[in-house]
């Protein structure tokens, strides 16, 4: 299967990320007590970008461990609170599939040399 393709069991593809940012957008100022994603927005981005980095750690402990499918899980964990600190933050997948897509074909320590330093 390409990047672009759909998966003919799952029916899952690259739109998904689309997909799950649109209901993310939805939950925004909806009721915490029913819905997770509402109560992260009321919680704030720091609570929200604290749940991205402890999904990040939970991450890597899986994939040390070697278990291709709770890797895929927390991966999965990951990528959703970093699309609901994304809409937090006012970033659209776009904006960063743009970058992505400028970078390309670029070796990626040219890409960081190219960067302003700090």
């Amino acid at each position: 299967m390409s990047k672009t393709e759909t998966d003919p069991q799952t029916g899952a593809g690259p739109d998904v990320l689309d997909a799950l940012y649109t209901v993310i957008q939805s939950r925004r100022g909806g009721d915490p007590e029913t819905s997770h994603t509402a109560r992260l927005f009321a919680r704030g981005r720091a609570k929200i970008a604290q749940k991205v980095g402890e999904e990040a750690v939970e991450t890597v402990i899986e994939a040390m461990r070697d278990d291709p499918a709770k890797l895929a899980q927390e991966s999965a964990d990951l990528l959703y609170h970093l699309l609901v600190l994304w809409a937090d933050a006012g970033v659209a997948p776009a904006d960063v599939y743009a970058i992505l897509d400028g970078r390309r074909g670029i070796s990626g320590i040219a890409e960081k040399r190219s960067r302003p330093s700090s």
